[in-house]
């Protein structure tokens, strides 16, 4: 019996640098083998539109077998890469096969974990929370969204803003936050770390690289407790009606004369009686129909209750006050214009009106009006608490639990709004001694539509 012969690999001269260097693209592409799996191939040769040659790139390739499979793996391309560098490469490939490691395989992880570092490396906090803002911003107001940015701004970015956001710690928050408390902003403190903490929810449901924790998540437990403060508001009788005496002799612009008085009449939010717009009030049918878009709604809830009004009844005094505005604002779409008539004045100007004429911000704001006429519209009137909320713009389901109805205890909040306004008369009366008639009674207002 004879002997199997096992044929002998066949030896490869190794190329040399000179050859590499001047070979040049034929017709034909061309392999030039170095041995060990190396070689250098050469695509056949390009010619321009001009029949001129076009430069051809020589590429260094590695071939390999792993796991009985044939592989090919890509070293650059020369001069880039020169022969010493390239027979280097193999004989680190070499070594991971050595290893059971596939090259090909480890260069994409490898790849793969050089693209994570880049990106990571971009993720600033500012990146991330400008990102968030442009999502978050979709269903808030316009001024809800300029006081996020103000906040953004002033508080967040400067101590955050161009660190990575995957390195930020808790301790990093806690310090930024300190430095609000610093200035005894205690409140702003915590919606502060609200919006870090809602920076940070994004950057995890976003798959932001780098990001698994939020390190504001529990923080309210070592900043300092604000003080509970409601909006100052006037509960005492004869406060209110001195305020009232104050406001009927105001000395500033007529117009502004008009918002005050309106403010504590209706007791809408200052940014609802500011933006107020004539083709919604009907003096005819005592009744100023406010659209949800004009209110205090997120936007998808705009968006939900679309074609929706918020009924304000005009009492017999509002209306008077409106009709002596009229000829003022009435070429305007707003009651009260700003200096351009597109625009509405600002929203500190009820406020600043009160302070000139000596409230401090401690007893009475524009929006404290609306504290005023909920308490004494239940404890000095009587009027039930679900007819107030209504009257308030806040939602208020039945006892049953069914959704909110916008006409709900409407006949009672129209009587409302007219003994409210009858009320106050007699306390303005009575606070610049000026003798009075019995309370007078509102005339019948024509049924809506």
């Amino acid at each position: 019996m004879g002997l199997k012969v096992i044929p002998m690999s066949r030896s490869v001269t190794p190329i040399s640098a000179r050859k590499v260097e001047t070979v040049k693209a034929t017709e034909k592409p061309q392999t030039l083998f170095d041995g060990g799996g190396l070689f250098l191939f050469v695509p056949a040769k390009k010619l321009s539109k001009e029949g001129k040659p076009l430069p051809v790139a020589k590429w260094w390739r590695l071939k390999y077998n792993f796991n009985g499979k044939s592989c090919l793996l890509s070293l650059g391309t020369y001069p880039d890469i020169s022969l010493e560098e390239a027979r280097e490469r193999r004989q680190k490939a070499r070594n991971l096969l050595a290893n059971g490691i596939n090259p090909s395989e480890e260069r994409k992880q490898r790849s793969a974990a050089e693209s994570l570092s880049k990106e990571i490396e971009r993720n600033t906090f500012e990146r991330v929370a400008r990102q968030w803002l442009e999502v978050a911003r979709t269903e808030w107001t316009d001024g809800h969204t300029r006081t996020i940015i103000s906040r953004l701004e002033r508080d967040i970015l400067p101590p955050l803003g161009n660190l990575l956001i995957s390195e930020i710690t808790t301790k990093d928050v806690l310090a930024s936050l300190r430095l609000v408390e610093a200035r005894q902003a205690y409140e702003s403190a915590h919606r502060i770390k609200t919006i870090i903490g809602q920076v940070f929810n994004f950057a995890i449901v976003s798959d932001i690289a780098g990001v698994e924790n939020n390190p504001a998540a529990g923080l309210s437990k070592v900043l300092k407790q604000p003080n509970k403060k409601s909006m100052a508001a006037i509960l005492d009788p004869e406060k209110l009606g001195r305020l009232l005496a104050d406001i009927e002799s105001y000395a500033g612009s007529f117009v502004v004369r008009c918002a005050l008085k309106l403010a504590p009449m209706l007791f809408v939010r200052p940014g609802e009686l500011r933006h107020a717009k004539w083709e919604d009030v009907d003096m005819e049918r005592l009744a100023w129909q406010l659209p949800v878009e004009d209110t205090k709604l997120t936007l998808k809830e705009k968006a939900r209750r679309k074609g929706q009004v918020h009924t304000v009844p005009l009492s017999r005094q509002a209306v008077e006050v409106l009709q002596a505005l009229q000829p003022f604002t009435g070429s305007s779409q707003y009651l009260f214009p700003g200096r351009a008539a597109s625009r509405v004045l600002s929203e500190n100007t009820v406020n600043q009106a009160l302070r000139t004429m000596g409230w401090d911000r401690e007893t009475v704001t524009g929006h404290g009006f609306r504290a005023t006429a909920r308490t004494m519209l239940h404890e000095t009137l009587g009027f039930s608490p679900d007819a107030i909320e209504a009257q308030l713009g806040h939602r208020v389901p039945d006892r049953l639990g069914a959704a909110y109805n916008r006409t709900k205890h409407l006949d009672e909040r129209y009587r409302m709004m007219q003994a409210w306004a009858d009320y106050l008369d007699n306390l303005k009366a009575v606070a610049i001694s000026v003798p009075v008639d019995a309370l007078a009674v509102p005339r019948e207002r024509k049924a809506l539509e």
